[in-house]
């Protein structure tokens, strides 16, 4: 078997069945990433390889950083060329690392380069790269095209007009590009901007903000727009769930505290982020929508560098939060009054696997299959050993096959291969089982069909694309 040929990663007849006949050829609902929705509006034409591959790419400049390349190359003003050498440089070194992996499936998809990238040959896919980069097909449209996508939900905040949203929908160029509703800075009390955000959010709703009820007036006025634009999720990123106990009035007084820039204790903070997460999960809920929860990750642990380059630059890691409590009194207080949306939950510590994955059967009701998810493996678990876990933790205390399957969680328009990751690490999964005997190979069609349900029409169906 050579690297990256058409039966990578699947290392049974099985698994390429499984794979080749039934995942393939699935279209992709990418229903969770950070992609510009103006580059994608405006059919952004990226100038060269270095642009569309290492701008804002975190796990890239990571692992440069590791290889001891000076921050110029990774965020810095470098030239272009020069970054991309110096990535080029530190690709050899990534090997077991999912980036050698993505790096060169990238480089197949869309480009047709089969090349290894190496400092002997970044010249040239470079220049082959960035050539290709300038003709209509390789647009940002043209891209995503060629990945077979059909639905993209990009993550937004309140505050967002949405106007690339709106353009994107007036053009309807055959791929749809739906808001994501994610308040995480509406819930910042703690935060030094948080007023100077508060003004922004008054602009965008028209709602003057001068009390707690004011405050979720203005967030329902905002919730209501995105639904108007097709929006259908939100996304919250959290250390951990909320779930202090609180009363109207505390919150209230807490609100009034912020807005007359008196400090807040630490108890006062997660009362007022229980409480929103709440009314939050009522709005979602009387729309029908999903709420998704990204649990688990200990960011901007670099002060120094915070300081300089600011959020997601690559110096965030796993935590390790206090997380079953709080997250089963979350659910339960909003199942009890029969008001709990559907939700994914992604896990970010390995460790919690299984606790994840017993979880959502606490609060499934019957209403939807899978109405609660455990999400698939993100950020530093997005790799093959981390999916398998996932999968398998979720195999074992729920049903695998009712699962909503893979997104990007990506700021990248090269990120798409990584579908095709999950989808050929899923498909040998299967096929081992069948080959061991732990499965029937009598039901090879219906592994087949819950192939491509966990590709895509699952996902469709739950999220009523």
């Amino acid at each position: 078997m050579s690297f990256l040929d058409d039966n990578f990663l699947l290392q049974t007849k099985t698994a390429q069945t499984l794979y080749h006949e039934h995942a393939k050829h699935m279209p992709i609902i990418d229903y969770h990433c950070h992609l510009n929705p103006a580059d994608i509006a405006n059919d952004r034409k990226f100038r060269n390889l270095t642009q569309i591959w290492l701008e804002g790419d975190h796990y890239k400049w990571r692992a440069m950083r590791t290889n001891g390349v000076p921050e110029r190359f990774c965020t810095g003003h470098a030239d272009d060329f020069e970054k991309f050498e110096q990535w080029a440089k530190t690709v050899p070194l990534t090997m077991r690392n999912p980036l050698y992996h993505w790096t060169h499936m990238e480089l197949k998809r869309p480009f047709g380069i089969q090349k290894i990238l190496k400092p002997e040959s970044a010249r040239e896919i470079y220049d082959t790269a960035t050539e290709m980069l300038q003709s209509d097909e390789f647009s940002v449209r043209g891209i995503l095209k060629k990945m077979n996508l059909v639905t993209i939900c990009t993550t937004d905040d309140p505050i967002d007009s949405l106007e690339h949203h709106q353009k994107i929908a007036a053009d309807d160029f055959g791929i749809k590009v739906l808001p994501t509703f994610r308040p995480d800075k509406a819930m910042a009390i703690e935060d030094s901007g948080y007023l100077a955000y508060l003004e922004k959010l008054e602009a965008a709703s028209g709602v003057s903000i001068s009390n707690y009820q004011s405050l979720l007036d203005a967030l329902k006025q905002r919730h209501d727009f995105f639904h108007a634009q097709g929006g259908r999720l939100s996304d919250h990123g959290l250390e951990t769930m909320y779930a202090e106990e609180y009363t109207d009035q505390e919150i209230a007084a807490i609100f009034e505290k912020a807005l007359q820039k008196q400090a807040l204790t630490q108890e006062e903070v997660l009362k007022f982020k229980s409480a929103m997460l709440v009314e939050l999960a009522l709005m979602d809920h009387a729309r029908g929508w999903t709420q998704q929860f990204h649990l688990g990750a200990l960011r901007n642990n670099n002060t120094r560098m915070m300081r300089e380059l600011g959020p997601d630059t690559g110096f965030d890691s796993i935590g390790d939060f206090d997380v079953a409590r709080p997250l089963a009194k979350f659910m339960d207080k909003l199942d009890n009054s029969n008001q709990l949306a559907k939700t994914i939950l992604y896990n970010l510590n390995p460790s919690q696997n299984e606790l994840y994955a017993t979880m959502i059967g606490n609060f499934n009701d019957g209403s939807t299959p899978g109405k609660i998810q455990y999400g698939s493996a993100w950020w530093f678990l997005d790799q093959k050993q981390g999916m398998e876990a996932q999968m398998n933790a979720l195999s074992n205390m729920g049903l695998l096959s009712r699962f909503v399957g893979m997104l990007t969680d990506s700021r990248s328009f090269l990120s798409y291969p990584r579908h095709e990751y999950f989808r050929r690490i899923l498909c040998n999964m299967l096929g081992n089982d069948v080959e061991n005997g732990e499965l029937p190979a009598s039901e090879l069609e219906w592994i087949g069909q819950m192939v491509e349900n966990i590709c895509y029409n699952n996902a469709k169906n739950y999220f009523n694309f």
